[in-house]
């Protein structure tokens, strides 16, 4: 009995680590994504403040994540912050100006828009995006 329960132990922890994965938020204006740890790989793309990730590995000063669309890249941990924040996963997304449909649109945003998380409230997130402007978001239009 004994030799089962050890290596019952030791699947739980390797399967626990594979899923292990932290949020993240990008922390300054911009960043690059790069194709794999260290300042001299392949740029990807860039991400703006704000912009959620994924993280499920590291590598030195680098972590692995994925993103909202299952994109995966490194970044460096420099450029981020345990910051809580949302992004826009729906092709248009209304911004209101409260917690519900009776209220007006303040603006409205495209799919990929990343936003700081400043309270919920129910099945609505109150948001504020880098430049500032904030407002309501219902729960399903984003990750």
């Amino acid at each position: 009995m004994k030799p089962c329960a050890v290596m019952i132990m030791i699947l739980l922890l390797v399967f626990s680590s594979v899923a292990w994965a932290e949020r993240w938020a990008v922390a300054v204006s911009v960043a690059n994504v790069r194709s794999a740890p260290g300042e001299h790989t392949d740029i990807l793309w860039e991400v703006e403040k704000y912009y959620p990730l994924d993280v499920f590995k590291t590598s030195g000063q680098w972590y692995q994540f994925r993103d909202f669309e299952g994109d995966e890249g490194w970044i460096h941990k420099s450029l981020v912050s345990n910051i809580p924040t949302l992004i826009t996963k729906k092709e248009k997304c209304n911004i209101r100006s409260g917690p519900g449909t009776g209220f007006s649109i303040v603006f409205t945003v495209e799919k990929g828009v990343p936003f700081k998380v400043i309270k919920r409230e129910g099945s609505w997130t109150y948001i504020e995006h880098a430049d500032g402007d904030k407002g309501w978001i219902f729960n399903s239009l984003a990750w």
